[in-house]
């Protein structure tokens, strides 16, 4: 007598969810870089060791679970900001994208943030916090509660402000 299946135990002992097409990314890179064009002009640079894309979910987004690093460029390719965290997410969709963990941003002056959550929402050109945040400057470090700005980090404004500390420079 002889008995055959088509289906394996390995896969019968799978959660049905581990195997379904939605829940696998369509897209797994490692040391990615790709640059952002508008009208061929070059706007954006991302890199981040791991990519990971879902175009099959009802919401699609990209992940980045080892962190990525993104700078802005103006029509002259000048750097005008970048940002850098341990991990983010971009939705499609909504062109919203969450930076967690050791977020760093810096604008064009040397203006630098610093928060561990960051959010910024691309077509409306702004970012926002709710988190501690910490602005450095060349003469002075601002820490506060929550933060709202454009997206090149020059028009911002520190919600729940905690302190101004001045730095003076060194003759």
């Amino acid at each position: 007598m002889l008995l055959l299946s088509c289906q394996t135990k390995v896969e019968a002992d799978l959660p049905s969810k581990l195997i379904e097409q939605e829940e696998l990314p369509t897209v797994d890179a490692t040391n990615f870089e790709t640059t952002y064009t508008d009208s061929g002009i070059v706007r954006y640079r991302l890199t981040t060791p791991r990519l990971l894309q879902f175009d099959n979910k009802k919401d699609p987004y990209m992940e980045f679970p080892d962190g990525f690093h993104i700078l802005e460029f103006d029509k002259n390719q000048k750097i005008t900001s970048g940002i850098s965290a341990n991990y983010g997410k971009r939705y499609t969709r909504e062109q919203k994208w969450e930076a967690i963990g050791n977020v760093v941003a810096v604008n064009s002056q040397g203006d630098t943030l610093k928060t561990e959550q960051l959010t910024w929402l691309e077509k409306d050109k702004r970012i926002y916090s709710d988190k501690y945040v910490r602005i450095i400057r060349n003469d002075q470090v601002i820490t506060g509660i929550g933060l709202e700005s454009d997206d090149n980090l020059k028009n911002w404004k520190i919600l729940q402000p905690k302190g101004t500390l001045y730095v003076k420079e060194e003759q």
